[in-house]
C-alpha cells in the first residue's frame, strides 16, 4: 500500500521540480513575439550587424576607392545611394561606417560594463572609505556632459601618443573614451544590488563557511546583482553610436580615412545647401534607424525583466 502512495506522490513533486528556466524562457519568447516593434527592432539590429559582419563581401565597392569620372552623382542603378565628392560610393561607406560605429559602440559598452560593474561590486560589498571614493568620483563625473568626458580623455591620449601613432590607435583609444565617460550608471546601479544582496542569509552563510571575500563577491553576489544592468546595456549601446558619430562629426574620432557614420555627415554637411543632399541624408538616416532600432528593443527588454508587469 505504501508503495503505490509515494509512486503518484514522487511523480508529482518530480513534475513540480521541472526546470524553471525553461518556463522563463518561453514566457519571454512569448512577449517577444507579441510585441511587433521589438521584433522590427530586433529585425534591424539583426541585418545591420550581418552587413557590419560580412562588409568586404556584402559592400558593391570599395569604400576608398575613388572614382572622379563619377564625383557628386545622384542615386543610379550603378550607385544606388549615389557618390560623394570624390566618387566614392556612397553606400559602400554606409555599410563600413555602420561597421565601426557597431564595433565602438560595442567595444566602448563593454569596457564600461566591465569597469562600471567591478567597481559597483567593490563600492557596495566593501563600503567604507572605498565606496566613498569611487561614489564621490561618480558624482564629480555626474556633473560634467559624458562628450565633454571622451573629448578630454581623446585629447589627453593623443598628446601622451606619438603623432605617429594617432591613426593606429584611434579606435582603441576612442572606445576607452566613451567607455570611460559611461561606467557610473553600471557603478551606481550594481552598488545598490549589492547593498541589498550582501545583507542576505546565503551571504553570511557563505561568510561563516570561510569563503574568500572575492569568492563570495563574484560567485555569489555578481549574479544577483546583474539582472538591471542588461537593460542598461541596451540603452547605453545607443548612447555610445551617437557619442562616437558626434565625436567624428566634431573631427576628434576615427581618422579620415576610415568611414564613420558621423564622419560621413560632417563631409555631406559642406553639401548639403548646393543640392548634393544625398551625402547627408542617407548617412542620417542609417543612424537614426540604428538607434532607434537599439532603443526600441531595450525599452521593450526593459519591460519584458520588470517583475511588476509581467
Amino acid at each position: 500500500m505504501s508503495t503505490r502512495v509515494t509512486q503518484p506522490a514522487q511523480i508529482g513533486i518530480l513534475s513540480e521540480q521541472a526546470p524553471r528556466s525553461t518556463s522563463l524562457v518561453g514566457a519571454f519568447l512569448r512577449r517577444f513575439v507579441r510585441n511587433r516593434l521589438a521584433i522590427i527592432g530586433a529585425l534591424i539590429i539583426g541585418t545591420l550587424i550581418i552587413l557590419a559582419v560580412f562588409a568586404p563581401l556584402i559592400a558593391p565597392y570599395d569604400p576608398l576607392n575613388q572614382d572622379l569620372d563619377h564625383v557628386l552623382e545622384p542615386e543610379s542603378a550603378q550607385h544606388l545611394m549615389g557618390t560623394d565628392d570624390l566618387g566614392r560610393d556612397m553606400l559602400s561607406r554606409i555599410i563600413f561606417g555602420a561597421r565601426l560605429s557597431l564595433l565602438v559602440g560595442f567595444g566602448s559598452v563593454i569596457f564600461a560594463l566591465i569597469l562600471g560593474v567591478g567597481l559597483g561590486l567593490l563600492a557596495g560589498y566593501v563600503g567604507g572609505r572605498t565606496e566613498s571614493v569611487i561614489m564621490r568620483i561618480a558624482d564629480v563625473q555626474l556633473s560634467f556632459p559624458a562628450i565633454l568626458i571622451a573629448l578630454l580623455i581623446d585629447g589627453v591620449a593623443r598628446v601622451a601618443m606619438p603623432r605617429s601613432l594617432h591613426d593606429q590607435l584611434a579606435i582603441p583609444v576612442l572606445i576607452a573614451a566613451i567607455g570611460v565617460s559611461g561606467w557610473v550608471q553600471y557603478a551606481r546601479t550594481v552598488r545598490g544590488s549589492t547593498l541589498v544582496e550582501k545583507s542576505k542569509e546565503y551571504v553570511q552563510a557563505a561568510r561563516v563557511i570561510g569563503r574568500h571575500p572575492l569568492a563570495i563577491m563574484f560567485t555569489h553576489v555578481l549574479p544577483n546583482a546583474l539582472g538591471p544592468v542588461l537593460v542598461l546595456v541596451t540603452l547605453h549601446i545607443g548612447e555610445a553610436i551617437i557619442t562616437e558619430a558626434t565625436l567624428s562629426f566634431l573631427g576628434v574620432g576615427v581618422p579620415p580615412t576610415q568611414p564613420s557614420l558621423g564622419t560621413l555627415i560632417r563631409i555631406g554637411n559642406d553639401f548639403l545647401f548646393s543640392g548634393e543632399w544625398w551625402i547627408t541624408v542617407f548617412p542620417g538616416a542609417a543612424l537614426v534607424i540604428l538607434v532607434l532600432a537599439i532603443n526600441v528593443l531595450g525599452d521593450w527588454l526593459r519591460d519584458a525583466l520588470n517583475p511588476k508587469l509581467r
